[in-house]
């Protein structure tokens, strides 16, 4: 009966729920635990339908670029729930390593050719910045 009147009151709160069904990108590295402190860039692109593969060519040859601080920690698309969304999920230390860290990514040769060819393929972008819970084993 507490677990029911606990639903019922959780209930009164919720506002709005979204769910999906998430699979890795192949030529992303696993996400593994990691020791911080960090904090964590979530980067959510929400894609022109019909465009997912050539997205996905693209940021195969980019993650190259961004793989050299260990920063890259999982690249997931939609399979279920709303399609053609894309999230990329970092590791900084900082803010102030974040904005290094990007500054750096654009100093590369070619990086400024990846973006170029998939701006176009973006409908919405939005990024998130998350402190993990001390139960989390990305720290």
């Amino acid at each position: 009966q507490e677990y029911l009147d606990f639903r019922k009151e959780r209930s009164r709160m919720l506002l709005s729920r979204r769910n999906q069904l998430l699979l890795e990108f192949s030529f992303w590295n696993e996400p593994l635990p990691r020791r911080g402190p960090n904090i964590y860039e979530l980067r959510t692109y929400k894609l022109k339908p019909g465009t997912m593969i050539e997205w996905g060519n693209n940021w195969a040859r980019a993650i190259k670029y961004r793989q050299e601080n260990q920063e890259a920690v999982g690249g997931f698309f939609s399979q279920i729930g709303e399609l053609y969304v894309v999230h990329h999920l970092w590791a900084y230390k900082d803010l102030q390593s974040r904005e290094e860290t990007r500054n750096a990514a654009w100093r590369k040769r070619g990086w400024d050719e990846n973006v170029y060819y998939t701006v176009p393929l973006i409908r919405t972008m939005e990024s998130r910045i998350m402190i993990p819970l001390k139960i989390s084993p990305l720290q």
